[in-house]
């Protein structure tokens, strides 16, 4: 028998976290790039005690909300492209269930991050106790039953040794390309404290690298025969490509072959925008020019996305009716959606492989032409939508326009979630680099910006990150602004103030609803609130000024180049306003009976649109 050392499970788990390596840019680094703790009396005792030991090896963040901490350890993984990620701790109950909801981000999203939320005592000596949950048909239940299904692997460590086969299961999901995702290890907190004699072996230095999956020979022969039985194919490039950092291989093998490339929200940057073959955003926020090429596509190329309804205008984007799919995903799964010819493989090796070959093959030359001229007008638009104004209330594009022409975009990370910022960003922001949009849409979950934006800047602080947030979703989750005036981290964050759930009430306008609760004018208030968004940034800690119009907007952030810490820039925006090119249906129910002839007029409409989905 080899040789042991006693310590606490607690105490396993931090310096098996700290053993763990990974290789980026020909450095070995550690895998963990920290944990974010929020102590309470499920952890504090154990794992607290366990990462104060460890703590020059691997750092420990203090937040002020643990959905917030989640969101930025999500954020700093996908900043990394998955190469590195963030371990969360929590205390029972309240704690660990405000991980809930990020746990969903992780998940939809295809994200690692290592939940380690505190549970009830596994001797059970003292039930009930504080913060618990009782379940009164079965006694094994506790909150963190919560996390089992949004996560990609989940277990409850009743016994110090279990955390030994836990810790493995937990690396290889983490690290695997297809199982990637959250991992929630349950800690009993008694458990916590129970001391085992571990193998050293155990705590041996393992180095992850990425593993890629090449093509099965038939699967590729099917692949190469639908190409270049093709006339109008389209690449649609989604996070896939940027997680197998396959963006030079993207770009390769559509100049080779003379297909445009349109993106996904995960996907882009995936390819440069200012090459004449990308061009820009699909679907629901897609650019005119990409739709206009999707409409008549008879062959879609998904490299990397699950192809979502966002993507596909709800599935009845695509009109042509010869019509193929071809799926290249590392995930049999979202390659075979929609009855799509699969392709399973790593994005970079299966681009690689297709190409070779597909040696001497292009796709007819009248292509690339359309796709050319379609893109020009696409830019004359969103050149007019992004335009300086002097309104008093400005659109999301103007503003969009304005912090583009302000920063330094080869430098810079521009990132947001949730609202309407998401389409026009997906339209109208020039990424040029891999990794210089960073959007959660996914799950689209409210809250997550400003975390977002502060793991985005632990992974990338050589990088300028613009977080673009509106009031709703700032109201919602703001806290882990004072987090980042603490560390040091200096973001950007440019908050457009609608009044409101500015998209929402769009949509319920959109769907022949009466405008009701969603822009503060319209809710049930005694009293219109006035909220001073500029004193609250600065209250955090942040430099904050309130601009006036987009020139003062530009101005603001010239200047803040000088500061040492967080700014926040808040501008007032128009709450109706979007970009008029670009876009496509959504499906969005609509009622069947209603009083209201608004509502039926938008039910015929939704009938109609409904005819071209296309249903498999």
């Amino acid at each position: 028998m080899g040789k042991t050392v006693r310590l606490t499970m607690a105490q396993a788990v931090a310096h098996f976290l700290k053993k763990q390596m990974t290789i980026v840019d020909g450095k070995k680094v550690p895998i963990f790039g920290g944990v974010w703790a929020i102590f309470g009396h499920g952890n504090v005792a154990g794992i607290g005690e366990a990462l104060y030991q460890v703590r020059g090896e691997l750092p420990t963040f203090r937040a002020h909300n643990e959905q917030g901490m989640a969101h930025a350890a999500i954020a700093y993984a996908k900043a990394s492209f998955r190469q590195r990620f963030m371990a969360c701790t929590t205390s029972i109950g309240p704690g660990a269930l405000n991980m809930v909801t990020a746990a969903g981000v992780a998940h939809v999203n295809r994200i690692p991050v290592l939940f380690l939320p505190g549970d009830v005592f596994a001797n059970r000596a003292p039930d009930p106790v504080l913060q618990q949950i009782e379940d009164f048909g079965d006694g094994t239940v506790s909150a963190n039953d919560a996390f089992r299904p949004v996560s990609r692997y989940f277990d409850r460590i009743t016994r110090p040794e279990q955390i030994i086969a836990a810790l493995k299961r937990a690396m290889q999901v983490l690290t695997d390309p297809l199982d990637c995702g959250p991992v929630t290890l349950s800690l009993c907190q008694d458990v916590q404290a129970e001391a085992f004699d571990y193998p050293e072996s155990f705590f041996e230095e393992r180095v992850w690298t990425t593993r890629r999956p090449r093509p099965d020979a038939d699967e590729l022969a099917n692949a190469i025969a639908l190409i270049k039985k093709s006339e109008k194919p389209v690449i649609i490039a989604g996070g896939g490509v940027l997680y197998s950092q396959a963006t030079k291989e993207l770009t390769a093998f559509a100049e080779e072959h003379r297909i445009p490339v349109v993106v996904t929200q995960a996907g882009k940057s995936a390819i440069d925008e200012r090459h004449p073959l990308a061009l820009g955003s699909v679907g629901v926020t897609g650019t005119s020019a990409a739709n206009a090429i999707a409409v008549e596509t008879d062959l879609i190329i998904a490299v990397g996305t699950r192809c979502q309804d966002f993507t596909t205008g709800s599935w009845a984007l695509f009109q042509n009716e010869k019509l193929n799919i071809l799926g290249l995903n590392i995930a049999a799964y979202d390659a075979a959606k929609h009855d799509g010819q699969t392709l399973v493989a790593d994005a970079r090796e299966g681009l690689k492989a297709v190409s070779s070959g597909l040696a001497g093959w292009k796709a007819p030359a009248a292509l690339a032409q359309k796709a050319e001229r379609e893109k020009q007008v696409w830019m004359e638009a969103a050149a007019k939508a992004m335009a300086s104004t002097n309104a008093a209330l400005p659109s999301d594009a103007q503003v969009i326009g304005a912090v583009t022409r302000s920063i330094d975009l080869e430098k810079a990370i521009g990132l947001c979630a949730a609202g309407g910022l998401p389409g026009e960003m997906h339209k109208l922001w020039p990424a040029t680099a891999p990794g210089s949009y960073h959007m959660e849409y996914g799950f689209s979950c409210m809250g997550y910006e400003i975390a977002g934006g502060l793991g985005a800047k632990m992974a990338h602080p050589e990088k300028e990150v613009f977080v673009l947030v509106g009031d709703g979703s700032y109201m919602m989750l703001n806290s882990e602004l004072a987090t980042s005036v603490m560390l040091g981290l200096k973001l950007n964050i440019v908050l457009l103030d609608n009044r409101g759930y500015g998209c929402i009430n769009r949509l319920q306008m959109a769907t022949g609803g009466a405008n009701f609760n969603n822009l503060l004018k319209d809710a049930h208030y005694e009293v219109m609130p006035e909220i001073d968004f500029r004193g609250h940034a600065e209250s955090m800690g942040a430099v904050a000024v309130k601009v006036a119009s987009i020139a003062e907007l530009e101005k603001a952030i010239a200047d803040s180049k000088r500061n040492d810490r967080t700014s926040v820039f808040v501008i007032d925006t128009d709450p109706l306003i979007t970009t008029e090119a670009g876009g496509y249906w959504w499906d969005v129910a609509v009622p069947e009976v209603s009083p209201r002839e608004q509502v039926n007029k938008a039910r015929k409409a939704y009938v109609e649109a409904r005819a071209a989905q296309r249903i498999s």
